[in-house]
């Protein structure tokens, strides 16, 4: 930055902003004097910069020890952030490494009703699996992928989104009554992932975690697609954690990584 540019920085916000940023996951907790310290700031001018963060609520000091931390306002703004958030938005670079890590057509579905639909999609380059484009609806019913849109329902959410017994199904081997297809979504819920051979795809095999947003809630899924030919037993632990870190990766892009400091703070 120019010295032009430089003269139109608020020094006091400078300040304030170097403080916020040295409390980090490596120094949760600190002194006034370990902040003189390590933001090299006068000490009267750091205890201006600390009251003022303490009264806006961006800095939290502990009435026993004595130590800041940082104020439950740092994170209503983090969350703020994520909130508008879209999970294409920051989900399609991650499955954009997913494929180049796995060699494996990568996916984001999320639930619209009664259907998956696609909404982001990396081809790979010598993919031999019929593309599923962007905007492709599949029930959800018919796809393990779209049974994982569902574990996140209650029975009375799930039973009112099916309200009758048979299920149309129009896919050899998906499940055609609704309490078989509710057993199966606990035993997804239960495993928190599905590896299994498409009922839409022949032929195909998939693997995929689902996505959770800052409420917890899941908001879609990740998936890759295996020709089942393809899918050796010794590459299967290996592409799993793949997938596992891409959804985790995506869950806490969203914020779901702040959620549960939240909720365990």
């Amino acid at each position: 930055m120019s010295d032009k540019e430089k003269k139109h920085l608020i020094p006091a916000l400078e300040r304030g902003l170097t403080i916020l940023m040295e409390l980090n996951r490596h120094h949760r907790e600190m002194s006034f004097a370990e902040i003189v310290k390590r933001v090299g700031y006068p000490q009267s001018t750091s205890y201006r910069a600390v009251q003022t963060l303490e009264h806006m609520g961006f800095l939290r000091h502990h009435p026993v020890t004595g130590l800041y931390s940082l104020g439950v306002n740092v994170l209503k703004l983090g969350f703020e952030y994520v909130a508008s958030l879209d999970v294409v938005q920051v989900g399609h670079p991650v499955i954009e490494s997913l494929c180049e890590q796995t060699g494996c057509s990568s996916h984001i579905a999320v639930r619209d009703g009664r259907d998956a639909v696609y909404v982001a999609r990396v081809g790979a380059t010598n993919a031999t699996i019929r593309r599923v484009s962007v905007g492709t609806r599949i029930p959800l019913h018919c796809t393990s992928l779209g049974r994982l849109l569902l574990t996140d329902l209650s029975k009375e959410e799930f039973e009112s989104l099916y309200p009758d017994d048979q299920l149309l199904n129009k896919e050899l081997g998906a499940p055609i009554r609704r309490d078989v297809l509710w057993d199966l979504v606990q035993e997804d819920r239960q495993r928190g992932y599905v590896i299994a051979d498409s009922y839409y795809h022949f032929g195909i095999s998939s693997i995929a975690y689902p996505l959770y947003n800052h409420d917890g809630v899941v908001e879609g899924v990740v998936s890759i697609m295996v020709p089942v030919h393809e899918f050796a037993e010794d590459e299967r632990t290996k592409l799993q954690a793949l997938v596992q870190e891409a959804a985790r990766t995506i869950s806490d892009m969203l914020g779901h990584d702040q959620a549960l400091a939240k909720r365990d703070g």
